[in-house]
């Protein structure tokens, strides 16, 4: 059954669903590498608002350690708690929702449905960075399912801690 964005965004409908059509087939490691790329894709676009990021590369590294069964589902839950405690702290919209989007891909090793809502809000990132720009939104998208389908073709290696 197709997910439904829980957040509020200007999306390409068609992209989305292709995406989440993948998605559902997917296991809960490639949607955590996946995720992951995505939010470090979607921090790229926010200004250095010299905010301390070193919370989210733990919580990255958390998640990887659990994709190879070195961390537990509540080590990766609490390193999402603190990435989405740092967002709540932030008062730019943008840098906000690209952190949100780092609490979402290191929440994919707790549930894998954390991946769509990654993905949404590093579209609600993207169009908050570039306004009214539905070309970049495409752009995002279609890198999301690029990287997607990447991440699923290496699916037959074994995953390793970066």
């Amino acid at each position: 059954m197709p997910t439904i964005s829980k957040i509020k965004i200007v999306d390409d409908s068609d992209l989305r669903a292709e995406i989440d059509n993948i998605y559902e087939k997917t296991d809960q490691v490639s949607l955590s590498k996946w995720a992951i790329k995505c939010a470090k894709n979607a921090l790229t676009c926010v200004p250095d608002e010299n905010i301390d990021l070193s919370i989210i590369e733990i919580g990255f590294e958390i998640n990887k350690r659990w994709q190879v069964g070195k961390a537990s589902v509540h080590e990766v839950r609490q390193a999402g708690f603190k990435i989405h405690e740092l967002a709540r702290a932030c008062n730019a919209e943008v840098m906000k929702n690209a952190i949100r989007t780092a609490g979402q891909a290191v929440g994919v090793g707790h549930m894998k449905e954390h991946a769509m809502v990654c993905a949404d809000y590093a579209i609600k990132t993207i169009g908050l960075a570039f306004p009214k720009d539905l070309n970049r939104i495409k752009a995002e998208r279609t890198w999301q399912l690029e990287t997607l389908k990447k991440i699923i073709a290496m699916e037959g290696e074994e995953p390793q801690a970066e």
